[in-house]
């Protein structure tokens, strides 16, 4: 069985599964059995990050799946993403073998620069994704600017064996124009915060425009991030409106937030460890949402990020308004 739920074409001529299952959050002993249900139960895009900390036991499940004969690699999308300790062109490649070695893979589909920030690079403690100073906060490297960084991810996506294409999540617009200026290869994909309370519309038009795709990562809200990204947010998933167009059709509130992504021509990454709700997270192609329930869950939007890691916001390339943190992606240059 596979999840029915098609592809969008990547500007590279590549397909890409619009639905698939997010891995960030998923806890080390939960994420391996995560992705071996999500394949089962006929999931075949799986999107980590070395960040993520968990590519080892993603590769495990990956691996079995492939020897129970359920799949072949080539069945299969997997994205990853260059981490922040990464950016310097000359650490580039390592951040990428350290993600094949986890996963146990030749080659990843799609390889995204995570953020846009970069954090100091420690050779002898290369796989500690946060560096730290004696206050605890994150040591920046802001001489390691993210063109730079992508410029040698062209050269490494160019050589055509690692990777099968290229992108960039959570930059803001001033920084993708800065990308592609210097750019030779445009970003096949940008992966975004997106959901009701956050549509991004600006954002989504731009990269369309520029035949960049979107995907959407915290689609449901993110209920389960850290403590320290719970800030008091209102609850997406407890929405009054959302809430009477899943009764409408019968479905549940996050059945409804990922249908809305997708038929907005949106990848859709939505996060669970839990093997029913990973099949139910599937179940969303057997209704269309009409028209004007479309544009009532666009009028939610408030800009609510429940994403916004004000640990990062010492970097000279945070990418994110600092002094309205609701406010959509500001403008800043590098």
């Amino acid at each position: 069985m596979v999840v029915n739920c098609g592809s969008i074409t990547l500007n590279n001529g590549n397909q890409m599964p619009r639905f698939g299952l997010g891995t960030w959050l998923s806890e080390p002993g939960k994420v391996k059995a995560a992705v071996e249900s999500a394949i089962d139960a006929g999931y075949r895009h799986i999107d980590c990050a070395f960040c993520y900390q968990n590519e080892t036991e993603v590769g495990e499940a990956i691996a079995n799946k492939i020897k129970e004969g359920v799949v072949k690699r080539e069945d299969l999308f997997i994205t990853s993403k260059l981490w922040n300790t990464f950016h310097r062109p000359e650490n580039v490649e390592q951040g990428l073998e350290f993600t094949l070695k986890d996963l146990g893979l030749d080659y990843v589909d799609l390889f995204l620069i995570h953020w846009p920030t970069a954090f100091e690079f420690n050779n002898a403690n290369a796989k500690n994704p946060f560096p730290r100073a004696e206050d605890k906060s994150i040591i920046m490297d802001n001489a390691a600017c993210y063109v730079p960084t992508w410029l040698k991810l062209e050269e490494l996506y160019k050589k055509g064996d690692k990777i099968k294409a290229i992108g960039v999540s959570n930059f803001n617009e001033t920084q993708l124009n800065n990308l592609l200026a210097k750019a030779s290869v445009v970003p096949q994909m940008h992966q975004i915060e997106l959901h009701g309370y956050e549509n991004m519309a600006e954002m989504v038009k731009f990269c369309q425009d520029k035949k960049i795709q979107i995907t959407a990562y915290s689609p449901l809200g993110n209920p389960g991030r850290p403590a320290g990204l719970q800030k008091g947010q209102d609850v997406l998933m407890e929405d009054a409106v959302v809430k009477a167009i899943a009764e409408k059709h019968g479905k549940t509130a996050a059945q409804v937030l990922i249908k809305w992504v997708l038929q907005r021509d949106i990848v859709c990454i939505p996060k669970s460890v839990t093997p029913a709700r990973i099949v139910a997270n599937s179940e969303i192609f057997d209704f269309t949402i009409s028209d004007d329930d479309m544009s009532k869950i666009n009028g939610l939007t408030r800009g609510i990020k429940y994403v916004y890691p004000d640990a990062f916001e010492s970097s000279k390339f945070f990418p994110f308004n600092k002094e309205n943190k609701s406010a959509h992606p500001a403008n800043y240059s590098e």
